[in-house]
């Protein structure tokens, strides 16, 4: 009770049900906002520490996006995720912080693994080129965890959630993943009654989605249960290609039209579906809310915001 927490990234997707989580367990939060600390600089990590006094960090913050973002901007998803990283681990070895918690991606992944993804597969290639940059810079971030265990006995521990989604995701259709873009594209061709939908690529492309408050509970779980060098999978264990999935976001939003699939662009890594043992027996964690009542809630959820 009353131990200080501080989360990066806590005003996003993610780390608003974080905040709430451990904010509810009695955690003293801090959330160190884009506006008045740039975690790419230095200087103002140095300042945030100052001012959070954290035991415990949760890195959330990232530069991150969907397929269409990652692939306009690698440069920058490489560079200011990888400073992110090194930075706030090292000024909190320097400081003491008991505990570190880095949120990774699935991007980590190679291109080809074999079906459920398990953690020790994650050296056996490289990733999928279109997020690879993504990908590498969490990669930077596991090592720099686990060869500060090596060498100093910290306690970074390294977390890998699938694709999430959930209410208060985000819809812009620049920089959303693929949930809340399908979402938004059926949610408008319904209202505006249009005859087709476009999405990329050719349907085959399989993912596994958690739901957002599921995951920000297995990060609770993790951080009070769990200590090793070995990353671990977050997710559902349920597998669902992409055109089952537009079929059933469609048939929520009540979009009655034809799905075209765009096969000029790019499908992302050709399947997606964890092995999530490791989680469950390290600190206790099963996913709990079921996908296509989570998928209604999104819905609901964006429909009110329009």
């Amino acid at each position: 009770m009353g131990t200080r927490v501080t989360v990066t990234g806590g005003a996003g997707f993610l780390g608003q049900y974080v905040v709430e989580k451990f904010s509810a367990h009695g955690y003293d939060v801090f959330v160190p906002r884009h506006s008045d600390y740039d975690l790419t600089q230095e200087a103002d990590v140095a300042r945030m520490y100052d001012d959070g006094r954290p035991e415990i960090v949760i890195h959330l913050a990232a530069v991150v996006g969907g397929l269409g973002a990652n692939v306009a901007n690698p440069g920058k998803f490489l560079y200011d995720n990888v400073l992110m990283g090194l930075h706030l681990m090292e000024h909190a070895r320097r400081r003491g912080v008991r505990k570190f918690v880095t949120i990774g991606t699935i991007c980590e992944y190679p291109k080809i693994t074999p079906l459920p993804f398990r953690e020790a597969d994650l050296w056996n290639g490289y990733p999928d080129e279109a997020t690879a940059p993504y990908g590498i810079a969490k990669k930077t971030i596991l090592v720099q965890g686990q060869v500060y265990r090596q060498q100093y006995g910290f306690d970074a521990i390294h977390l890998l959630p699938v694709n999430l989604y959930g209410p208060r995701d985000n819809f812009d259709p620049r920089t959303s993943h693929v949930v809340p873009a399908m979402i938004r594209k059926c949610v408008e061709a319904a209202d505006r009654k249009r005859q087709q939908v476009v999405c990329w690529g050719d349907g085959t492309a399989t993912r596994e989605f958690l739901y957002v408050d599921d995951c920000a509970e297995a990060i609770l779980l993790a951080t009070e249960r769990f200590s090793s060098p070995e990353p671990v999978n977050l997710g559902s264990g349920h597998e669902i290609s992409m055109r089952r999935l537009i079929d059933q976001i469609a048939e929520i939003c009540r979009f009655e039209g034809e799905i075209v699939w765009d096969a000029s662009m790019p499908n992302g890594q050709p399947r997606r579906c964890l092995d999530v043992t490791r989680a469950e027996a390290c600190f206790g964690f099963r996913a709990t809310t079921d996908f296509r009542e989570g998928l209604a809630r999104t819905i609901e959820w964006y429909r009110g915001t329009l």
